[in-house]
C-alpha cells in the first residue's frame, strides 16, 4: 500500500509501510548508509504526518519483512493478543501517542501483548524525549531469578569482571571489588578472552562458588555463544541463565549462528536446572542497532524498527535482562572476524573497531628503558612479532614513559602521590 502527504504544496510519496517508517525516523548515520533515510527535513516531517494518520490495524495486515520469508515476522504476528489490543484497535498512530500519555500505568502495562514491535517503533517516531520518558515510566516489567529486577524506584547494575587471561583469581577479585560498590545485582557476567569449554567451565564454577559461599542474591553468566552454553549445561556446569545476541530479522539471527528454535532449546535447558530461587527468567539478550545492516539483513528497514523487532524476539523468551548497544552487536566466540562498514560481522566487541585498535590479547609492553608494570591490549593479529605487535609495544612504551615523566614532574612540584602513580 502506498502512502503520501503534502507539505507546502509538495507531495511526498512512500511506496510501502517499510519506507514510510524509515523516512519518519530521526536522522541516523546507519539509516543514511543503508539508503533508507529521508532526504530532507521536509520529507521526514511529511512521513511523520502520514504516519500519524495511519491506523494501528495496518501493522497487522502489512508486514515490513515478508511473513513467508522471516520467522521473526511469523513469531510477532502469530503471538499477537487481539484481546489485549482491543482498547486501542480503532486508533491511529497519532491518537495512540495521546492515549499513551494520558493513560495509567495499569492500562499501558495491560496493553503490552496487544502491540506488535512495529507499532511501538511507529509511535516512538512521533514522540519527543519528554514523551518517551513519560510513557516509559508507565511500563512495568518485573523479572526474577535469585532476586527481583524492575521494581519502581530501583536500579540494577551489571558487573562484568573481565580478565585478559581469564584468570579465575583475577576475576574473583574484580567481582568482590564491584560488589563492594553495590554493583552486580542484575548479573555478574564475564566476557571471556579464551574459547572452548575448557576455558569456560572454570569461570562458571568459580562464580557459582563465590555466590554460594557468601549467599549473594544475584546470578552469573559467561557471555559466550548459546551453543557453548547448552554444551556446558549438558556437561554439568552451574549455568544460571543463557546469554545471546539477537536481532530483528531471521537473517540477522542466522548471522549470529542462532535460530528461534535454538533459543527455545537453550531456555528449556537452563530451566531444567531449576537454579532460580525466586523465578525462572533464565534468558539474557543483547541487541544492537546496526547489526542487521552489518549482516546485510535489514530488508530495507530502518534501525529503530528493527531494534523494536529484536525486543519482540526477546519478549517471546521471557528474559531476565535485555541490554542494547548502539552501532553494533557481537556474537561471542565466533572465530571469523569480518568487518563491514566499520562494524563487526559475527565477531567480538573488539572487531567493531578498526583492525589497528587493540584486541583483548595482552602483551607485555616495554620501551625506552622503562619496564611496564601493567599489561596492555595488543594489536589485532595472529603473530605478536609482526609489525603490528611491535607497534603496540612501541606505543605502550612511549605512553608509559610520558606518564613516568609527568609523574616525576609532579613529584618535583611537591606532590608525593605522583610517585605511586608512576609505579
Amino acid at each position: 500500500m502506498a502512502y503520501a502527504h503534502s507539505v507546502d504544496g509538495v507531495t511526498y510519496r512512500f511506496p510501502d509501510l517499510r519506507t514510510l517508517l524509515a523516512r519518519a525516523s530521526p536522522l541516523r548515520s546507519g539509516d543514511a548508509l543503508a539508503g533508507v533515510a529521508a532526504q530532507s527535513a521536509e520529507e521526514r516531517m511529511a512521513a511523520r504526518m502520514a504516519l500519524a494518520d495511519l491506523p494501528l490495524s495496518v501493522f497487522l495486515s502489512e508486514a515490513v519483512v515478508p511473513y513467508e520469508e522471516d520467522d521473526v515476522t511469523r513469531l510477532i504476528l502469530d503471538s499477537h493478543d487481539k484481546a489485549a489490543f482491543a482498547p486501542v484497535a480503532g486508533l491511529t498512530v497519532g491518537e495512540f501517542r495521546e492515549w499513551l500519555l494520558a493513560s495509567s500505568s495499569e492500562q499501558v502495562t495491560a496493553l503490552a501483548r496487544g502491540l506488535v514491535p512495529e507499532m511501538a517503533a511507529a509511535v516512538s517516531k512521533l514522540m519527543r524525549n519528554q514523551d518517551l520518558v513519560s510513557a516509559a515510566r508507565k511500563c512495568r516489567v518485573t523479572t526474577r531469578f535469585r532476586n527481583t529486577i524492575g521494581l519502581p524506584g530501583r536500579l540494577s547494575v551489571r558487573l562484568q569482571p573481565n580478565h585478559p587471561t581469564d584468570d579465575p583469581r583475577g576475576i574473583a577479585a574484580s567481582m568482590l571489588d564491584g560488589l563492594l560498590y553495590g554493583c552486580g545485582d542484575a548479573v555478574i557476567g564475564v566476557n571471556p578472552a579464551g574459547d572452548g569449554l575448557a576455558a569456560f567451565l572454570p569461570l562458571w564454577k568459580m562464580m557459582d562458588e563465590l555466590i554460594s559461599r557468601f549467599s549473594i542474591p544475584t546470578q552469573s553468566c559467561v557471555l559466550t555463544h548459546v551453543t557453548s552454553q547448552i554444551r556446558a549445561i549438558e556437561a554439568g556446569a552451574p549455568v544460571d541463565f543463557v546469554f545471546q545476541s539477537v536481532g530483528g530479522t531471521q537473517k540477522t539471527n542466522e548471522s549470529f549462528g542462532v535460530s528461534l528454535s535454538l533459543l527455545s532449546e537453550a531456555m528449556q535447558a537452563a530451566r531444567s536446572l531449576k537454579r532460580g530461587t525466586l523465578g525462572s527468567n533464565v534468558m539474557y539478550f543483547e541487541t544492537g542497532q546496526g547489526s542487521s545492516l552489518s549482516a546485510g539483513a535489514h530488508h530495507g528497514c530502518d534501525q529503530q524498527t528493527l531494534e523494536a523487532r529484536a525486543y519482540g524476539v526477546a519478549r517471546a523468551f521471557e528474559p531476565l535482562l535485555v541490554n542494547t548497544v548502539v552501532g553494533f552487536t557481537h556474537a561471542p566466540r565466533r572465530r571469523r572476524r569480518r568487518l563491514h562498514h566499520g562494524r563487526a560481522r559475527g565477531g567480538r566487541r573488539d572487531a567493531q573497531l578498526p583492525e589497528h585498535v587493540f584486541s583483548r590479547r595482552a602483551v607485555l609492553a616495554r620501551g625506552d628503558g622503562l619496564e611496564a608494570r601493567a599489561r596492555v591490549r595488543g594489536v589485532a593479529g595472529e603473530d605478536e612479532d609482526r609489525g603490528r605487535g611491535r607497534a603496540a609495544r612501541r606505543f605502550a612504551g612511549v605512553a608509559l614513559a610520558r606518564r613516568g615523566e609527568g609523574a616525576l614532574a609532579m613529584k618535583k612540584r611537591g606532590r608525593p602521590e605522583a610517585a605511586s602513580y608512576a609505579g
